[in-house]
């Protein structure tokens, strides 16, 4: 998306304000609130580009990297993904909002094509920006106006520079999930899927990569099996969290051991967030061992016949 975007037009007096306002409150209550969407929607876009990127199975690691025809379904899967966030039925275009045929579109480029049939109706516009971990959700009424004279094959305008000013933000500049994998090390990635187990891949994750706050979606993908919580939890000393203390590092999570996360001064994690940490100091470890983490201290050599 472009770096910088002028000031929205969309105020009392534009002649698209009623509607687009409309609109925009009809979408946030739909979706829980303002909060609530400034949460939602990030995740939801991160879901659908890293489900089709699929690290785990194909070693791509960014966006770059999907065929065209991937790249295309991407625009499918968010808009199938926000009217379920939206709970929003089918309609003669994208979906109807307020009883008005809305059309979604979606970019992970700069700009977005206009159908000739979404014309001087309303469009939810989408974008994510991969290279900032940027997410954008706006709407515009796609007067011929606001679009390019110059069209593609298709019939498809573009916004124009002055028309963007004429869209109405709901999310602008979000911060969204970064992809996980984006800047891990190809030799890491191929490290960490290497193991033919749940248990062993878990354990190379969290070994190879400490200090980091890692999501509940990465540790099911590295786990690839059905029950992956319980290749975190302590397993009767099976678990990854098991093998990973004998080695001397805590497996972390920002659930249930937020207060240990804080103390030793790690990147704060969310409840739905793991983080691995392998102590330097006695007092670390001690603190650690207060609190029933399970430590083998001073650690053993790594296991690696997990």
């Amino acid at each position: 998306m472009k770096k910088t975007l002028p000031s929205s037009l969309v105020t009392p007096d534009h002649p698209d304000h009623p509607l687009l306002h409309a609109l925009a409150d009809d979408i946030t209550r739909r979706a829980g609130g303002a909060a609530t969407l400034a949460e939602a929607f990030p995740a939801m876009l991160r879901r659908c580009i890293d489900d089709v990127i699929m690290t785990p199975k194909t070693g791509r690691r960014s966006y770059d990297e999907l065929e065209k025809t991937e790249k295309t379904y991407i625009g499918t899967r968010v808009e199938i993904e926000l009217r379920a966030l939206l709970r929003l039925s089918r309609g003669r275009l994208d979906t109807v909002i307020l009883g008005h045929d809305v059309d979604i579109k979606n970019t992970m480029g700069s700009n977005w094509m206009i159908p000739t049939e979404a014309v001087n109706h309303p469009c939810l516009l989408v974008a994510a920006d991969e290279s900032r971990a940027m997410c954008y959700l706006g709407l515009i009424v796609a007067r011929p106006d606001y679009l390019t004279v110059g069209q593609n094959k298709d019939a498809k305008k573009s916004i124009s520079a002055n028309g963007f000013a004429h869209i109405l933000w709901l999310l602008c500049h979000q911060p969204y999930p970064a992809n996980f994998w984006r800047n891990v090390p190809p030799a890491t990635v191929t490290h960490i899927f290497a193991g033919s187990t749940g248990n062993q891949r878990m354990a190379t994750l969290f070994r190879e990569i400490t200090g980091q706050p890692i999501t509940r979606d990465v540790v099911e993908a590295v786990a690839q099996q059905q029950d992956f919580m319980r290749r975190i939890r302590s397993d009767k000393g099976r678990g990854a969290r098991d093998h990973l203390a004998e080695e001397g590092i805590l497996l972390l999570s920002g659930h249930y051991d937020a207060p240990l996360i804080k103390a030793l001064h790690l990147p704060a994690c969310t409840g739905s967030e793991f983080i691995s940490y392998q102590p330097q100091t006695q007092a670390e470890a001690d603190l650690a061992l207060r609190t029933g983490a399970p430590l083998c201290w001073p650690p053993r050599q790594s296991r690696l016949d997990l």
